[in-house]
């Protein structure tokens, strides 16, 4: 099993991560803008999110058993050739929210493929040793939080100062970040990174079978991921909302955008020595109750520098959950099922992509788009209780 050390087929996998979340979170926000450039109430906005997790929803475990047979680079192919074609579906045939929907949900399966591909990947290459996991998985989330910090940028960018950019030129930005993914894909094909279990994957449905106390921590990890990603995913799309509500130009909400995705890159930086000094339970406790002290926060009508101190410790507390629940789910998988359950995980954030933010775009009429945060900061407080009792206390 390869080690996760410097080298080129380490950085092409890194790069491939960059490359992904830059895209995107170039595509989330600017679909949330085309959808309000096409006349939609901002209370529908959040089925943007739910069409993207939609697909994933329905395919993420059968794609896990199929990169179990050592099909990893084959995910990764298909889901960026995926994903160029919904850019192109994006600039050239998306004049109704319809279409909008449509394409995003094409969207969320090519993601769903890359990310199972990449995540299979770190896992051979990490799952050596405890540290080395989490270390493998926090410099891989690392990459795919500057990909999340640079893509505002470009929102930034291309939007300038209007408080309704123009969307053509970002969808276009979102392709070209495509066809650089698929470009990456096929230099990773020639380092042989094909992420294939050490062990042959189990037959059909045994791999779920596991012991009681490996449900229990499976299902903390999972809810833990699920909500987590579901709160980044609301960031994303009702700030450009609440922008508009309160009249603050796109290249400020990019700029708060960049500066939630730095504080997370952060924290994923030292997340090893983090875990190691406070045990994976107590860290998954603290960074999920600061987080929702600090989303229910947003919701105050407060001085955009006040705005960005409540997104830079919400940042930094989002960006311990995921690559601790990707830690969490390869150590307690047995051998040949670690791409099953890194799916399942997947299927976990996919259903909290598309249940959550569909029933607070619902509720967005009675709650408003500030009661969206507060609700978003109480569901993150309750999962950080969940957790604590689910998750083993584990000091390394």
């Amino acid at each position: 099993m390869p080690s996760w050390r410097p080298g080129r087929a380490r950085l092409a996998i890194l790069t491939h991560a960059f490359l992904l979340q830059l895209a995107a979170y170039i595509v989330r926000p600017a679909s949330a803008y085309r959808a309000m450039e096409l006349g939609v109430d901002p209370g529908l906005v959040g089925l943007i999110a739910a069409s993207f997790a939609l697909v994933p929803l329905l395919v993420a475990v059968f794609v896990g058993r199929w990169a179990d047979r050592g099909r990893a680079w084959a995910a990764l192919l298909l889901g960026a050739v995926v994903m160029v074609g919904a850019g192109a579906g994006l600039v050239f045939a998306a004049g109704s929210l319809g279409a909008l929907l449509s394409w995003n949900a094409v969207i969320g399966l090519g993601h769903l493929l890359s990310v199972l591909g990449e995540q299979t990947m770190v896992a051979a290459a990490g799952r050596e040793r405890r540290d080395g996991l989490d270390s493998a998985f926090g410099t891989f989330t690392f990459a795919g939080s500057l990909g999340q910090a640079a893509a505002p940028l470009i929102l930034a960018g291309i939007g300038g100062g209007a408080v309704l950019p123009d969307t053509r030129p970002l969808m276009l930005a979102y392709t070209a970040a495509c066809i650089g993914l698929l470009g990456v894909t096929f230099v990773l094909r020639r380092k042989g990174s094909h992420g294939a279990d050490a062990e042959a994957p189990r037959p059909g449905w045994a791999a779920l079978r596991v012991p009681a106390g490996t449900k229990r921590t499976m299902a903390g990890a999972i809810l833990l991921s699920m909500f987590v990603l579901a709160a980044v995913d609301l960031i994303q799309v009702y700030l450009p909302a609440l922008g508009v509500e309160r009249q603050l130009p796109s290249w400020l909400i990019g700029v708060l955008l960049t500066v939630r995705a730095g504080a997370t890159m952060v924290s994923r930086l030292g997340l090893a020595r983090l875990t190691s000094r406070m045990g994976r339970n107590r860290l998954v406790v603290g960074s999920t109750l600061a987080a929702g002290g600090a989303v229910g926060l947003v919701a105050v009508p407060m001085h955009p520098v006040l705005l960005g101190g409540c997104l830079v410790v919400g940042g930094f507390a989002l960006g311990v959950g995921q690559p601790l629940s990707m830690s969490i789910v390869t150590l307690a998988a047995p051998a040949g099922t670690t791409s099953t359950w890194l799916a399942l995980r997947l299927s976990g954030n996919r259903l909290g992509q598309s249940a959550i933010p569909a029933i607070l775009s619902a509720a967005t009429a009675s709650v408003g788009t500030s009661g969206i945060f507060v609700v978003t900061g109480v569901g993150l407080l309750g999962t950080a209780a969940v957790a604590r009792a689910l998750i083993p206390d584990d000091r390394g």
